[in-house]
């Protein structure tokens, strides 16, 4: 074969080329940050955009395959794609990047105390605690947020460095971080990766953008004894949502943070402590006490409202251990004397000719107006007044509700409803408040790496998801994980804005569930193919679960709620209905 316009360099040429999605081709000098790049595509949208049209600010990049910072360098020819606020990546790293800057301007403000990140709220933020002082006060936290916008004005550089695993503990140390400490005493690589903004420096599980330019929009509001730091939703980028009452949501918090102190266990350095020390037979049994305690004071509830309370509705987002935690507490209920009665929200579907669609055309089962409402409500006034009632059947291979079995309850009989729309005021909007009781149910991790690295609950229920897929499913990682934002939406739209409306809020996050989670997912998700979106995520959640000491599954209780997810549960078979 003939080669004649093959030829050999002496030297590589000066530029390199970058290849966007839209087949946009850039050139520029070797060694060009990949931020530098994309600087000029920005540049040339903003020129020929509208001026009313709002530009989703690009954080990051996937280069070749892999995420990457916007200070990431690029020495070859590259495919790139921007990362933007308006993507779950990109907004991390914003996120990521604002606590940074807010723990930054805290020390230096705010010398004698210390601030801990705590969880998220649903409009967009987390709720931060302060410790070692008394609670802020409005003018302190509007002089730490002024203090936030002035570094912002001057675009201060977050400088990425790795340094000696030695020299990092020695620097937290001399802080008096013990948390950081406690948790890279089981750090196995020897080095690790820190930022640096004027003389702060803290290391963060994640990338950064590289200036605190990029940081306009945020505010701080006082809330209860700490204060909430404010960040936009990523379906809107660049505006803050208002701030709810989030009061029922920090109050559950607050228990699990109690239950914490109990356990001795304040982070997962303390975790991975008891681990090695051989403690934490003691931490999972007390762990499920609490849990059990819990249940059974909701029973208790609904027991002492028994001549009213008729209707139990349970609502969470997925692999929040719903079903587990309905039969937990009809057992519970059973101990008391009361007979719980299932009824599955899904056979209340309407057929699916009549099941409405979304915005992409698609059928919309998560919709409300996806359900018959009126046949719920009417067969539910039917079931409480005690007579007879024939219930639906939906068939999922038809698409079409067919004649179910027929129920008579008994005096004192009360009905369970699970389902996505259970706190929804929408769903039975004319049977009165005093004949049902809603329960809002959530994995709601408040154990974070430190004060400052907080675990995401979303990310503790998609490890839990994989686990369960790939047992009864027999779903792929990368299945789970492809499927997962479809889900996230669903939450989002149907779940999480009447969270408040529960009556009652269970935790039913576990200490020690991620460290016995890591030995049964890591192998699933080292199986996602290379160069999908899906191995970006797994890359990101295999970095995650290295801060953790396996656990060894055969020290969960059969009835946990975390045996729903990786099997073997005493109550799988359990019957919520015992009267023919």
């Amino acid at each position: 074969m003939k080669a004649s316009k093959i030829t050999f360099q002496q030297t590589p040429r000066p530029t390199v080329e970058i290849h966007l999605p839209d087949g946009s081709l850039l050139s520029g000098p070797r060694g060009t940050t990949v931020g530098e790049f994309l600087h000029a595509v920005e540049e040339k949208t903003h020129q020929e955009s509208p001026p009313q049209v709002l530009i989703t600010p690009i954080v990051g990049a996937v280069v070749n395959d892999q995420l990457r910072e916007l200070t990431y360098p690029i020495h070859i020819d590259a495919r790139v794609r921007p990362v933007t606020m308006g993507e779950a990546d990109g907004m991390r790293i914003y996120r990521r990047s604002l606590t940074f800057l807010l723990e930054a301007v805290f020390e230096e403000l705010i010398p004698e105390g210390k601030v801990a990140v705590d969880h998220s709220v649903s409009s967009g933020g987390y709720f931060c605690q302060v410790s070692a002082r008394t609670p802020l006060s409005e003018v302190e936290l509007a002089r730490i947020e002024a203090r936030m916008h002035a570094l912002v004005e001057q675009d201060i550089p977050f400088l990425r460095q790795e340094i000696p695993l030695e020299q990092a503990i020695a620097h937290f140390r001399a802080k008096g971080h013990e948390d950081k400490v406690r948790l890279l005493a089981h750090r196995r690589k020897n080095y690790l990766t820190v930022y640096q903004m004027g003389d702060y420096l803290d290391y963060h599980h994640g990338y950064m953008v590289p200036s605190t330019g990029y940081l306009r929009w945020f505010g701080l509001v006082k809330t209860d004894n700490g204060f909430t730091l404010r960040f936009p939703r990523r379906h809107q980028p660049t505006e803050l949502l208002p701030l709810p009452d989030y009061s029922k949501l920090l109050s559950t918090f607050r228990l699990y943070g109690d239950w914490l102190h109990r356990l001795g266990i304040s982070n997962i350095g303390a975790l991975n402590d008891s681990i090695n020390q051989e403690r934490i037979r003691e931490i999972i049994l007390v762990s499920e006490a609490l849990h059990e305690m819990e249940i059974a004071n909701i029973a208790a509830k609904i027991t002492a409202h028994a001549d009213q309370a008729h209707i139990i509705l349970i609502a969470g987002p997925s692999c929040s251990g719903k079903t587990t935690f309905s039969k937990r507490l009809s057992v519970q209920l059973l101990a008391q004397g009361i007979t719980p009665y299932p009824l599955e929200m899904d056979n209340f579907f309407l057929d699916r000719d009549n099941t409405p669609r979304d915005e992409n055309g698609e059928l919309d089962f998560e919709s409300l107006g996806a359900l018959d409402r009126q046949r719920l409500e009417q067969d539910l006034g039917s079931l409480i007044a005690g007579e007879r009632v024939q219930l639906p059947r939906f068939n999922f291979k038809t698409g079409k509700r067919e004649a179910g079995e027929v129920v008579q309850l008994k005096r004192g009989d009360i009905i369970i409803l699970e389902g996505i729309h259970g706190l929804n005021p929408g769903l039975i909007p004319d049977i009165p408040d005093e004949h049902v009781l809603r329960i809002y149910v959530s994995a709601l991790t408040q154990l974070n790496l430190d004060r400052h690295n907080r675990i995401s609950t979303t990310d503790t229920r998609l490890l839990r998801r994989i686990v369960r897929d790939a047992r009864e499913r027999g779903y792929t990682a990368y299945e789970t994980i492809q499927r997962w934002e479809s889900v996230r939406r669903g939450e989002k739209r149907y779940i999480f804005p009447y969270q408040e409306n529960a009556d009652v809020m269970f935790n039913s996050a576990l200490v020690y569930e991620l460290a016995a989670l890591k030995p049964l997912v890591e192998p699933l998700l080292r199986q996602v193919p290379f160069r999908t979106p899906e191995h970006i995520e797994t890359k990101r959640l295999l970095a995650f679960l290295e801060w953790f000491i396996p656990l060894e599954c055969d020290l969960i209780p059969d009835n946990s709620i975390l045996r729903e997810f990786v099997g073997n549960s005493i109550l799988r078979e359990f019957s919520l209905w015992q009267r023919n």
